[in-house]
């Protein structure tokens, strides 16, 4: 029996989410979700005031897994956003909060944002392209607190110019997906890619090949939505693309450790 879980969803936590957590639980039992990972944004650097409410964020997991835990199993996670300047206070974080899970996220470069292309104005395409994976690779070698990377190409949603081959990135990627691998991490499949309209996976399948031509096998699924509508969206599809590249599982985590399904 195939396992349906959902390891990328914001909620109101998030400051770009007005959704409720248990609006969330409820659709994804509906939807037959087997186990969801609440993953709300903490970016330091650029956000103050709008980043996740750690303490309120716990307690309400904690409500809703006594109050659905029959129905469907609810893990706290968290997306962090890290830049090289605020590795310290994600390494606090970490070491005060009991996390089941962690997506280590790349959502600015000194403190300009990917998703108000306040970064890549006034900048040549490959430059802005190029920049993005050198600064993930910088954080990667140095910050190890973490459970996958998520959304790797995550640039691509964010590029007047268009498509940026992955062949004129994939120096970078390659050094990046060595360094998960070796330090025992893994990526996610985001499948926001279908909302946002993108010609290709995120990471692309390119990259995804790479992934497993190199060994990797942590690998988890993630809708990244931010309200009910796309919560477990194209999951169950992109798990027949995976299985064609080769891959065998994919995974949840609990207490930050990977817990591997056969896809």
């Amino acid at each position: 029996m195939k396992y349906f879980a959902d390891y990328h969803v914001h909620s109101y936590y998030s400051d770009d989410s007005d959704c409720m957590m248990e609006n969330i639980i409820k659709r994804g039992i509906g939807l037959g979700l087997n186990e969801i990972a609440f993953t709300d944004h903490v970016d330091y650097g650029v956000k103050t005031d709008l980043n996740c409410d750690y303490k309120a964020y716990f307690t309400e997991i904690e409500k809703m897994k006594e109050k659905y835990g029959k129905d469907i199993i609810i893990k706290a996670g968290i997306e962090f956003g890290v830049q090289k300047h605020t590795l310290l206070q994600f390494e606090r974080d970490y070491d005060t909060y009991q996390f089941d899970f962690i997506i280590l996220s790349n959502h600015q470069i000194d403190n300009k944002e990917f998703w108000n292309y306040e970064y890549q104005e006034g900048k040549p395409q490959e430059e802005y392209q190029k920049n993005y994976y050198q600064a993930i690779l910088d954080v990667v070698k140095n910050y190890k607190k973490y459970s996958v990377l998520g959304h790797l190409d995550m640039i691509k949603r964010y590029d007047k110019y268009g498509d940026f081959p992955d062949e004129k990135i994939m120096e970078y990627v390659e050094l990046i997906l060595r360094q998960v691998i070796a330090d025992g991490k893994g990526i996610e499949l985001n499948t926001s890619s279908f909302k946002y309209g993108l010609k290709d996976l995120m990471p692309s399948k390119n990259i995804l090949n790479k992934y497993f031509e190199l060994g990797g096998t942590i690998l988890t699924i993630g809708s990244d939505t931010h309200e009910t509508e796309h919560l477990g969206d194209h999951i169950e599809e992109v798990k027949d693309v995976l299985k064609e590249i080769g891959f065998k599982q994919f995974c949840t985590f609990e207490k930050m450790q990977p817990i591997f399904h056969q896809l």
